[in-house]
């Protein structure tokens, strides 16, 4: 495959994805997380490999700053801390590293972020269900399909793909979108 092909097929996803997702979820989506940041509660986020990336950056937008001078914003990323990761997974098991942490931080009123590609993550899967069991909102970003996650998840944002990089690049697209207006609303929020 060439270059120009590569950026052609992902230049696809991304325009597909404008169609395939409507807006009101996405407006949703944004209500979920400036709601329960509004109300003092902590967004969540999590996701494995490069989904764990994608976890930290949505965290380094919100808690510091995306364009705007604002007071950094209570979101914990589930997927950075690797002393707990490992000492978890080793005592217990892979599969509840996120629902432990849910368990610690979520509150009812907090909203859950997951991404994965195949959305078949089952530690993700795991911490969405018992972010229900708490009165936690889920957001699932994953991609066509949503897999096993589109059970458990109050709002679903799947990207129109079945091949992970364009899920990926497509994530990002969709996570920039949110912190920026979930940042222009708390920034407007907080100076009232």
């Amino acid at each position: 495959m060439k270059f120009q092909e590569y950026i052609n097929t992902a230049q696809a996803t991304l325009i597909k994805l404008g169609s395939h997702i409507p807006e009101e979820k996405v407006s949703q989506a944004i209500g979920a997380i400036t709601g329960a940041l509004k109300e003092g509660y902590p967004v969540l986020v999590c996701g494995n490999g490069g989904s764990a990336a994608d976890a930290m950056h949505i965290t380094g937008e919100l808690a510091g700053r995306f364009f705007k001078e604002r007071p950094g914003l209570n979101v914990i990323c589930l997927s950075s801390n690797p002393a707990f990761l490992t000492a978890w997974a080793n005592d217990y098991d892979y599969a509840s590293i996120f629902e432990r942490q849910v368990e610690c931080y979520g509150k009812k009123g907090s909203v859950l972020i997951g991404l994965s590609t195949s959305g078949n993550s089952q530690n993700i899967i795991q911490a969405f269900k018992k972010a229900k069991e708490m009165g936690i909102t889920t957001l699932g970003l994953t991609g066509l399909g949503g897999g096993k996650m589109s059970f458990v998840t109050d709002i679903l944002l799947e990207v129109p793909s079945k091949t992970t990089p364009h899920i990926q690049e497509s994530h990002i697209c969709l996570y920039h979108f949110i912190c920026q207006e979930v940042e222009a609303y708390m920034a407007s929020f907080s100076r009232d």
